[in-house]
């Protein structure tokens, strides 16, 4: 076989060179597939339970792993402070974190406010919570205010899931705090809102009224 000279040699590589080039150049400029869809992969998202249930059976539960891990305890020793001290505190801390930051987004999908046959504590003329249908009426009416009130949940959720991180017991007591604080202003939106200033006042009226009865109605003691 002939030797392959030198200036054949560099024709061929740099002619190889070039195919390749071109081949590279044609897949940079190739379209990359389309993604599917969110709703194609996961589908729609499907409510099993009631705001009311979701409340009681999911929000509540992991939100007390954040609202007991800070506060004072009366045992029979005294008051003990409680505090995280161990790695598995803190992570019982996450997991309330994390699950209300991801759960309040679950407050987006489409539900009913109560299961069904359940009216709150609506009826009456004096009633102090609002009823399913009354709570739907409210959120219809402004979107925004119960979008916000979910982001205001979602906010003070992630804030903790950042003092986890830092191991910063002081934060924590300001972080249950405001998440209670988003809790509490919600309820007293949507749920009962009857149950304001002068409802207390009324409230304290009446108790003090019952007790004045009670007195008055007790039979005297027999003289000795």
């Amino acid at each position: 076989m002939a030797p392959i000279s030198l200036a054949w040699r560099r024709l061929m590589a740099g002619a190889g060179a070039c195919a390749l080039g071109l081949h590279l150049s044609a897949c940079s400029t190739k379209e990359p597939p389309p993604q599917p869809q969110a709703s194609a992969l996961w589908g729609d998202l499907k409510a099993v339970v009631s705001v009311k249930e979701l409340m009681k059976y999911m929000i509540d539960p992991v939100a007390d792993h954040i609202f007991n891990a800070v506060g004072s305890v009366m045992t029979k020793d005294g008051v003990e402070e409680r505090e995280p001290k161990s790695d598995e505190d803190w992570d019982r801390i996450q997991v309330g974190a994390v699950s209300l930051a991801e759960g309040a987004y679950l407050l987006k999908v489409p539900r009913p406010f109560a299961p069904p046959g359940d009216l709150n504590n609506s009826a009456g003329p004096n009633a102090v919570e609002l009823s399913p249908a009354q709570i739907l009426a409210k959120v219809q009416r402004d979107p925004v205010e119960w979008n916000a009130r979910i982001e205001t949940l979602r906010n003070a959720s992630l804030a903790v899931m950042d003092i986890v991180k830092k191991r910063d017991v002081n934060g924590l007591w300001d972080a249950g705090e405001i998440l209670d604080q988003a809790c509490e202003a919600c309820h007293r939106s949507y749920w009962y809102p009857g149950e304001d200033a002068a409802f207390y006042r009324n409230l304290r009226r009446r108790l003090e009224e019952s007790r004045i009865r009670s007195r008055s109605d007790k039979p005297a003691a027999p003289r000795k």
